[in-house]
Formats: C-alpha cells, structure tokens, sequence
C-alpha cells in the first residue's frame, strides 16, 4: 500500500467515523414526541403541567411534550384510546369504566395526582344540612356524567342513606352554580375547588357555603390521574418514566410556591383570573393532592388495598358490567423513588 493510498484511507475513515457519530448524536437529539391531553381548560390546578414545559423540565429528559386542554376525564381517557394523544391527564373512575365497558383498552395510570376524588355534595347554610343524613328529601342538580352524581351509590352506602333519599335535577354544567346560588335547588354535586369558586363568583359568600367532601365521609375513590396508551408503554417506556419525572419536580415546586407556578397558566391563557385560579391551585393541592396517604407513600403512589377496594366501589357505584383488574390499571413502576416524591 502507498504512502499516498494509506493517507486516503484514514482520511476516509476519519470522515466516516465523524459522519457516523455526528449521526447518531443528531439521533440521541432528537426528543420524542409528546401529545398531552388536560382533563379540562387551563387553570390553576393545570399549574405543574405548563411549569414543566415551560421551565424546559421535559425537554431536558429528551421529550417535546404538547399539552392541549380538554372537555372532560372521559373525553381525555378516548383521546389516549384511540390513539390520538399518547398520555393524559384524566379521572381514574373514568379509566375504570373505560376498561369495564370496553376491556382489552389497557390504558394505564403512571401517577396519581388526586390522591382523593375532589367531589362534593354542596349547599347553602340555609339548606340546614350540615350531615349526610340531613340530606333525605334534598334535590341535588348535576349532569348525568358528573363524577360525584355518579359516585353517589358509594357516598350513600357510606352514610347509611338510601339510593332514592335525594332527587337529582339534570342540569347542564354551566348553569348548575347559578341555579344553587338562586335557590332553585338544594344542592349540586361537583369538583369542590370548581363548585366553591363558581359560586362565589355569582355573589355567595365562603361562609354561607356548605360542602359535605366524598374523602371526608368514606369513599375511597381515587381521583385524577396521568394515564399512558399501552402503545407507548410499550414502545417508550423510558418517555414514560422522564415525562413523571419531570412533573414531579414540577409538582413539587407547584406545592412550594403555588403563586409563582400559576404565572405559567397565565402564560398559557392570558384571560384567567390571577388571584381565582391560584385559590382553586391551593384547595386542589390541599384537597387532594397533599393527603394523609400521599404523606405517607410519596407523591403518585396508591395504597394497593386501597385501590382494589376503590375499584370494586366504582363498579358498584357506576353499575358497571365487569370488575377490571386493579393491578392492571395502575403501575408504579415509572414512579421516581419515594425520596424524591416525599411530601415536605
């Protein structure tokens, strides 16, 4: 071999090397593709999500998450079904009834974020209920998919009442507030942070407020959770793991300093109200995310016990058809360790 040949061929080889790693590091760049789905419009509680993208905590672990409002649990759990959005932001009981209504659907929950559901039978004082049991004779507005009309089974098989003891008046969602503060009904089911400040908003004052909280009188539901499609679990499941990791951290810092986290919903949608939505963040936080349960576990976790009971509740609650598997619903296996999931 010539001088003139050797001095060609490491030339070659130095450029090919130089083309191959410049390949591959253009490949180990390229983040992987997220479509996230929220339960609802951007709000307060929605504060850990847009942080985490904000603050680049996905992208530094390789992810190009998009995070899209959404029109309910149930809507968000079919956009990760059909394969529209790879994970979601999602009522667990809606999960249930997904995989009881339609098995095989597989979508898992990764984190659980409410450690309790947020639902709540609310009133007015002057409807003199202070005690479930004051509730017989009530007439209650809610929509039919209202997640605490639907759990009212489990709320009355825990207080002794009858499934007939309240009336239920369908009502669309937006005008549910108005009707209670009006005096039309008795009383509405919903998401506490949601019904409280709605109807403050229509002029009824924080103490003449009533809310008999479902965690507070012995249902075990769980409440929302970030839900992935089995298809990519199964196809990133280390995109899985970095997108909780990311909202973790996130998380976290949303607790330390809810005022600050809600200046990224802001940034998100210019229109919401500063002060109202970092109220909501706060009575979210402390609700259902801060609980007895997640002090204990760390943040994201669920008591297995527990779960398979909450399951069992749900079924029965819903009139569901068939009883999914617990196990198969939930996985911890992408949570951080507990030490980085401590509540401080």
């Amino acid at each position: 071999m010539t001088r003139k040949t050797s001095i060609s061929r490491r030339l070659f080889l130095c450029a090919a090397t130089a083309l191959a790693f410049a390949g591959s590091a253009a490949h180990a760049a390229d983040p992987v593709k997220i479509k996230f789905t929220l339960d609802w419009r951007f709000e307060g509680p929605a504060a850990p999500f847009l942080l985490a993208k904000a603050k680049n905590y996905f992208a530094a672990e390789g992810l190009d998450v998009e995070i899209d409002a959404g029109n309910g649990s149930a809507g968000a759990v079919t956009r990760v079904a059909t394969g529209a959005y790879e994970m979601g932001f999602a009522d667990f009981n809606s999960l249930i009834e997904q995989e009881a209504k339609t098995p095989g659907t597989k979508i898992q929950g990764v984190y659980m974020v409410y450690n309790s559901t947020p639902a709540a039978i609310v009133l007015l004082k002057k409807s003199g209920v202070t005690k479930p049991a004051d509730l017989v004779g009530k007439t209650l507005a809610a929509p039919v998919f209202d997640g605490g009309r639907k759990a009212w089974p489990a709320f009355a098989k825990a207080n002794g009442l009858a499934l007939d003891a309240v009336k239920w008046q369908t009502v669309e969602p937006a005008i549910r507030e108005t009707l209670l503060a009006r005096g039309d009904v008795d009383g509405i089911t919903g998401f506490y942070f949601t019904s409280v400040l709605n109807l403050e908003a229509r002029g009824v004052k924080t103490e003449d407020i009533v809310a008999l909280k479902y965690p507070d009188h012995g249902v075990e539901f769980y409440g929302n959770a970030i839900i992935a499609s089995p298809k990519f679990l199964a196809e990133k499941p280390q995109a899985v793991a970095g997108f909780v990791r990311a909202f973790n951290k996130a998380l976290k810092e949303t607790l330390a300093n809810p005022e600050a986290a809600v200046a990224y919903v802001k940034e998100r949608d210019p229109l919401i109200n500063v002060a109202l939505e970092t109220r909501r963040l706060k009575m979210a936080m402390d609700m259902v995310v801060v609980t007895p349960e997640s002090t204990r576990l760390g943040l994201g976790a669920v008591d297995e016990a527990r779960l398979k009971r909450s399951v069992a509740d749900v079924v029965a609650a819903f009139g569901l058809p068939a009883t999914p598997d617990a196990a198969a619903l939930f996985t911890s296996a992408y949570l951080p360790p507990a030490a980085d999931r401590a509540v401080k």
